[in-house]
């Protein structure tokens, strides 16, 4: 459902971009880098946050870590990563296989600047087996996701 979900928004907004699927686990920025042969740092991970009652996501690169001091600045409070259950029913898609693109439940999205350092970065496409190669520029436009600073 959630691969599908990407694949119907990827056909709607970018057809050029293919959906990569692969036979084992990406679900890892370490698992995704190695079977896309990229540096960890070019995977393009998608964190679903909760500040007060509202959710959102936050894509970073794949070794950049939140700020907290930055997070409550940004968003006016302090994060808390959704659960997995949440993340289910939120997004469309598992753990592991988030990504901004066909969601479920329209939610505000957010790049941090980290990702600007790449000309192409590697999210998830709504599988832990399926991931996608763009520009990061491209992917924020894509979304409507605005641009924050933070990750340490």
């Amino acid at each position: 459902m959630s691969l599908e979900s990407v694949r119907a928004f990827l056909a709607q907004t970018a057809p050029d971009i293919e959906i990569i699927e692969m036979q084992t686990s990406t679900a890892t920025v370490n698992q995704a880098a190695e079977a896309h042969g990229v540096e960890p740092e070019k995977i393009a991970k998608t964190l679903s946050l909760r500040v007060g009652e509202r959710n959102f996501l936050v894509v970073t690169s794949g070794t950049a870590r939140l700020d907290n001091r930055k997070v409550k600045s940004t968003f006016g409070g302090k994060a808390s990563m959704l659960d997995a259950q949440q993340v289910l029913a939120l997004t469309g898609h598992p753990v592991g296989g988030v990504c901004p693109f066909g969601l479920a439940t329209p939610l505000p999205v957010y790049c941090d600047i980290s990702l600007k350092a790449f000309e192409e970065v590697v999210p998830a496409a709504g599988s832990i087996h399926a991931a996608v190669r763009i520009d990061p520029k491209r992917m924020a436009d894509l979304v409507g996701a605005d641009w924050v600073d933070v990750c340490q």
